[in-house]
């Protein structure tokens, strides 16, 4: 076994169906249903022109500055999927432009997640393909290797298996584990009702705010 650079199948994928689902949810209320205990840090932001990323991820630990394993996951992710790229957070050399992010979207992969630099910016941002980074350089990448596809890999503590869903908007970029999946997605889904019925009563003028004195009160607050 060749650790450190070897390409693996992804051979479990979070339900289309389900991904489809969450894609209409906030990242936010995602977040808080899963305790607000994973992010993938506010060092990742999205790069494209506007729109949700949301897919499956096909992992691949990349050795910063180099961007051979990247290609190669491209090349056999599957439509709807997101390729994640664990590069360290390296920002020295851009790991993806213009050209990858075009091959890419032409294969139908939903979106690639680079924990580490881009270049080409502006190409990216007039562009809805979604693409989530740390930072942008215009020193471009190496094709040396190693690396790994489809293996377990972190972001910021953010911990992401092959084929779990990524979740991505403008707040930034979650993880959801293939199981309990399920359970996520209800109780975020019962946050986003309760918040959407919660901001129409406050354009009625209908916002009770005696909890915060309350609050106060509880926690030993004086001048109350």
């Amino acid at each position: 076994m060749a650790i450190g650079f070897r390409v693996l199948p992804l051979t479990r994928r979070i339900d289309a169906a389900l991904v489809r689902r969450f894609a209409e949810l906030p990242v936010a209320n995602v977040s808080d249903a899963m305790q607000r205990m994973t992010g993938g840090g506010a060092a990742l932001r999205p790069m494209h022109g506007g729109g949700v990323l949301a897919g499956p991820a096909v992992t691949v630990k990349a050795r910063p500055g180099d961007n051979l394993m990247i290609h190669k996951a491209i090349d056999i992710a599957e439509p709807g999927d997101v390729v994640v790229v664990d590069a360290s957070g390296d920002l020295t050399n851009a790991l993806i432009g213009e050209l990858m992010t075009a091959y890419a979207e032409t294969r139908g992969i939903a979106g690639i997640v680079i924990y580490g630099a881009i270049r080409d910016a502006a190409t990216i941002r007039a562009s809805s393909f979604p693409v989530f980074a740390a930072g942008v350089t215009h020193r471009g990448p190496y094709k040396d290797g190693p690396g790994e596809v489809n293996v377990p890999i972190a972001i910021d503590g953010m911990v992401i298996h092959p084929g779990d869903l990524v979740l991505g908007d403008d707040d930034g970029l979650v993880s959801v584990p293939i199981d309990g999946a399920e359970a996520v997605y209800d109780k975020a889904h019962a946050k986003h009702a309760a918040e959407t019925a919660q901001m129409e009563k406050i354009r009625r003028g209908e916002n009770p705010r005696a909890w915060v004195d309350e609050a106060l009160r509880r926690l030993g607050c004086e001048g109350l």
